[in-house]
């Protein structure tokens, strides 16, 4: 018989995706920092109480997760005030407290991201934690994807027929208003 209860069962879940992504799971009492660039501890003390994981990178703390029960998925965003927290808070035994930067939210069915380097972060659904290696990667990064596609150059002039540059500089507007996908100028008054 099965005595789990659903959040239990959900961290778990977590446990085995953080795995498959190349994390360390592990609890705060037994912590090996030396085991793996990619540390993910568990019921990690802040000051705004315990968070479900808190994400090291080469020993750096970089991310929090909020694990939730299944039941919550389908509104799991209203947790992300409760993330923020955790991840603006600061942690126990770390002298240099900064504000985690990468914040997640999760059942082990779906998973939620906002990178708060982000000019305007917001969350969206990802499919699987990020590797160790890719979190290095946008930690230390000057701008985010998001920050980056603000500063795309304009076009040439020559080169391009007038429909190529309406539809590069719709795509590049797109971008930089956050669009979920490219639009065309007016859609919605065709």
């Amino acid at each position: 018989m099965n005595n789990r209860t659903p959040e239990q069962a959900a961290r778990e879940k977590i446990d085995r995706m953080l795995e498959r992504a190349g994390w360390a799971v592990q609890d705060k009492k037994n912590a090996d920092f030396g085991k793996s660039p990619g540390i993910a501890l568990r019921e990690y003390q802040t000051d705004a109480g315990y968070a479900d994981y808190v994400l090291f990178v080469d020993k750096i703390p970089c991310g929090v997760i909020e694990a939730k029960k299944e039941t919550e998925g389908h509104n799991i965003t209203i947790h992300e005030d409760q993330t923020e927290d955790y991840a603006k808070s600061k942690l126990k035994w770390i002298k240099d407290n900064k504000p985690l930067p990468f914040i997640y939210q999760s059942t082990g069915i779906i998973t939620m991201f906002t990178n708060s380097k982000d000019p305007k972060p917001r969350s969206r659904r990802i499919f699987s934690f990020h590797r160790p290696e890719t979190l290095r990667e946008m930690l230390f990064a000057e701008k985010s994807l998001r920050g980056r596609l603000q500063d795309i150059p304009a076009l040439p002039g020559k080169g391009l027929r007038e429909c190529q540059v309406s539809a590069i500089t719709n795509l590049d507007t797109s971008f930089k208003e956050r669009e979920k996908r490219g639009q065309a100028p007016n859609a919605s008054s065709k």
